[in-house]
């Protein structure tokens, strides 16, 4: 399993792939945050905080992490390797977690120069560290855990075809669903009645829960059981070739 993770992030790195994620995160938030006038420019904003980051993130890796984790089995489907990596002494679950944690490695370091943004803040208010810590070191390890859902979302639509397109674009549909999708259908007139239960269902309710700096075991038990519940898909997906 360490060798295959191994080869997956010398993967991102031998190619631009992972140079690309990072500076293309990096470039958008920054980009929001500092230099393109309005609402979501901190300057203008004149408030000592980087909600902003929190706000644009989900919908940048709603497209970086789909396209990171587009090629993780489409590929070996296509080039025919996934028969050569399961005659290894390596299970289903073993290769399928191996990627998983690789892109979850990949997506972790662009979010931590972002770290840069809550330093800046935090001495350029006034006073010096007027910034709420607390809620900003929670919506931090909650980016995390959405991106983590993220990539196992994305490990699974990989999982399903041997056309990185296709797979690209199940990822981005699925994710936007997950994150949205179930905000959507509470407004609906039918499920009204149990729309506290829908919205409950969705990544973006726990979300914006870790997001006020509270960490809630709860918020984090669904974010496992969500990357969970993918990766076994995965893995079921997988075994179904001997079936």
């Amino acid at each position: 399993m360490c060798s295959i993770y191994k080869k997956e992030i010398v993967s991102f790195f031998s190619s631009l792939t992972g140079y690309i994620v990072i500076v293309v995160f990096l470039a958008l938030t920054g980009w929001f945050m500092w230099i393109n006038p309005g609402e979501f420019n901190i300057l203008d904003s004149g408030y000592s905080t980087i909600d902003t980051l929190f706000i644009i993130a989900p919908w940048v890796f709603l497209f970086l992490v789909p396209a990171t984790t587009m090629r993780s089995f489409a590929e070996e489907r296509k080039t025919g390797t996934i028969e050569l990596l399961l005659t290894h002494p390596i299970s289903e679950m073993q290769l399928v977690t191996a990627k998983y944690l690789a892109a979850v490695t990949l997506i972790l370091l662009s979010i931590v120069p972002c770290l840069i943004y809550y330093v800046t803040v935090y001495f350029i208010g006034n006073p010096v560290g007027n910034i709420d810590s607390g809620g900003t070191w929670g919506s931090f390890i909650g980016l995390f855990f959405l991106a983590s859902a993220y990539v196992s979302i994305g490990i699974f639509a990989s999982s399903l075809t041997d056309n990185q397109i296709v797979a690209f674009i199940i990822s981005a549909v699925l994710c936007f669903f997950a994150y949205t999708g179930f905000d959507g259908l509470a407004l609906l007139s039918p499920l009204k009645s149990i729309n506290t239960f829908i919205i409950s269902i969705g990544i973006n309710e726990h979300y914006k829960s870790m997001s006020r700096g509270v960490i809630d075991i709860r918020d984090v038990i669904y974010f496992v059981i969500v990357s969970a519940v993918f990766i076994g898909a995965a893995r079921l997906k997988l075994q179904s070739r001997k079936w």
